[in-house]
């Protein structure tokens, strides 16, 4: 089956551009104002995969110098609609080229690893990010967890899509997202965390914490499976020694 990056699209584009942090996604986003605190001490920052800026915007509320960098043309400008003054950059045929070694204090990529389709991509992906991180500073990779394709949740379906189940790492899943007006199914490769450790070494990153984080009965979303089954798993990164 061909991977589709179904973000590199107009129609998805303007539906990913009215999402914030409704139910599920809100999960993704809690802690990590806490997890930046405790981790990152300056404020240089970039949103790899921004998307429609929602992430860079989250960075920003958080008193970052950010930059949104993402492939999709599409989306950017819808980020850039949403957010006139911020700075959004198109990651063309140069890549990270633009950008000089050791300048961020932190980057952030949420959900961006789980459409990069091969080992090969996500290696020298962090190995760029790696290359533009200041020494002891943080990356922090927001991904999907596998479970995320096997279940039901406040804000994705994935009942339509039994396949999934048996589904290892580098395959195609799907899921749909019923937080947007665009109900298409979404395509994203699954990555299990042992999967993700080996790439963090051959990249030369190394984690310092994983957190899955679970939703609590107080919180006011309609849960289905987000008390007990984390949707999301969150890694914070640092340079390693080569």
């Amino acid at each position: 089956m061909e991977f589709s990056n179904a973000y590199e699209d107009a129609r998805r584009a303007e539906a990913y551009a009215k999402l914030e942090f409704p139910g599920t996604y809100y999960l993704a986003f809690r802690d990590l104002p806490e997890i930046i605190s405790q981790h990152v001490s300056g404020k240089k920052a970039m949103d790899f995969g921004c998307g429609a800026g929602r992430s860079t915007r989250f960075l920003t509320e958080l008193g970052c110098d950010s930059v949104g960098v993402d492939i999709s043309a599409e989306m950017l400008l819808k980020a850039r609609q949403f957010d006139p003054n911020g700075d959004y950059r198109l990651l063309g045929e140069s890549g990270f080229d633009q950008f000089r070694d050791q300048v961020f204090d932190l980057i952030l990529s949420a959900f961006a690893f789980d459409n990069i389709p091969t080992r090969e991509k996500k290696v020298g992906i962090m190995k760029e990010i790696r290359r533009m991180l200041k020494p002891e500073c943080r990356f922090v990779n927001l991904v999907c967890s596998p479970e995320i394709y096997y279940h039901e949740w406040a804000s994705f379906s994935t009942k339509d899509f039994p396949e999934n189940q048996n589904a290892k790492c580098g395959d195609i899943v799907k899921i749909i997202n019923t937080a947007t007006d665009d109900r298409r199914p979404v395509d994203d490769i699954l990555w299990p965390d042992e999967d993700y450790r080996t790439v963090y070494q051959d990249a030369g990153l190394a984690p310092l914490v994983m957190l899955k984080p679970l939703a609590r009965k107080d919180e006011p979303y309609h849960w289905v499976n987000e008390t007990r089954i984390a949707p999301w798993v969150i890694y914070v990164l640092r340079r390693a020694t080569l």
